[in-house]
């Protein structure tokens, strides 16, 4: 039996990962009108991605799951955006979101390059 995880399940651990690290980092968003914003939509956009990929894992087609790993992607790239927007105003130190924008941005590259090699097998 091979102890090491798929591709499929390493992403989806990462994801969850990726997520659990918005949990944590929202509470320090200063609770101020602005804050409590960008912090309800970080949180759904985070933690959709996992949930998302998990239903791309369970597509009916590969069409199915390429529509579905692209939702990944733009919760992704949404999420970046409140990730830029709290470093652009300072809401918390740049030390602590530099590691989860770095995660994210590789998360992106992988997703993306998923959706294209789904898209050529497809063809």
């Amino acid at each position: 039996m091979n102890a090491t995880p798929s591709r499929g399940i390493e992403l989806q651990r990462r994801l969850v990962q990726f997520a659990a690290q918005i949990l944590t980092l929202c509470p320090k968003l200063r609770r101020t009108q602005i804050g409590r914003h960008i912090s309800s939509q970080m949180l759904r956009s985070a933690s959709a991605t996992a949930a998302n990929y998990a239903e791309a894992r369970a597509a009916e087609s590969r069409m199915d799951f390429i529509h579905k790993l692209r939702i990944v992607l733009k919760e992704l790239n949404e999420t970046d955006v409140w990730l830029q927007l709290i470093n652009e105003t300072a809401l918390v130190p740049a030390e602590i979101t530099q590691p989860i924008v770095a995660e994210n941005q590789e998360l992106c590259r992988i997703v993306a390059a998923s959706v294209r090699t789904a898209r050529q097998l497809n063809q």
